[in-house]
């Protein structure tokens, strides 16, 4: 089942498999632009049966409850994936918190689409599934990642060293949190 949320400019949506051009084609235009901040992928990674398989592995995962991800469209080019927003490993119970991923096309940055979608997707992360902590990992050298957490009140935490294999290198991230002050009263 398809899931959107709104803003003034974007539009936030689920995808499923008969999506898997749209996120394909997303990734191949932004290889290059993503490569210094993700894992290393190989060539099959940017084909349209690799994106099915993580399109509906996601699925299953939202249908347990441990992600919620949106694929970001602008609203007036509504068939172009611009970019992704994940809330990943979501935890109940006493921790009631997830982690942060995002990333957005090459093309649309600083143009404020980042900062608009994560308002909304933050919004319903605390108002919707009452999460408590929303947690983003960063790589210090990322400026424009760490100024729009900053942006929407996240917090430094401290410095993971090492932290995660990114493009073949162990990377230090320095830990962002974002605390729901209202479930705190």
């Amino acid at each position: 089942m398809a899931f959107e949320l709104r803003t003034a400019r974007l539009r936030l949506r689920t995808l499923d498999k008969p999506h898997a051009e749209q996120v394909r084609d997303y990734f191949a235009r932004n290889r290059e632009f993503l490569e210094p901040w993700e894992v290393r992928r190989d060539d099959e990674y940017y084909t349209v049966k690799t994106h099915k398989k993580l399109l509906a592995a996601d699925r299953e995962n939202e249908e347990l409850g441990s992600l919620f991800k949106v694929w970001i469209f602008k609203a007036d080019e509504p068939n172009r994936v611009i970019g992704s927003i994940a809330l990943s490993n979501i935890v109940r119970g006493a921790f009631l918190s997830c982690h942060l991923g995002y990333r957005l096309d090459y093309m649309e940055i600083k143009k404020g689409y980042m900062t608009e979608a994560l308002r909304e997707v933050i919004r319903y992360a605390f108002e919707e599934l009452r999460l408590h902590r929303i947690e983003a990992n960063i790589m210090p050298r990322n400026d424009a990642s760490l100024g729009v957490a900053r942006k929407l009140g996240f917090y430094n935490e401290g410095l993971a060293k090492k932290y995660l294999y990114i493009n073949g290198v162990w990377e230090d991230h320095i830990h962002m949190v974002l605390r729901n002050e209202a479930l705190e009263r």
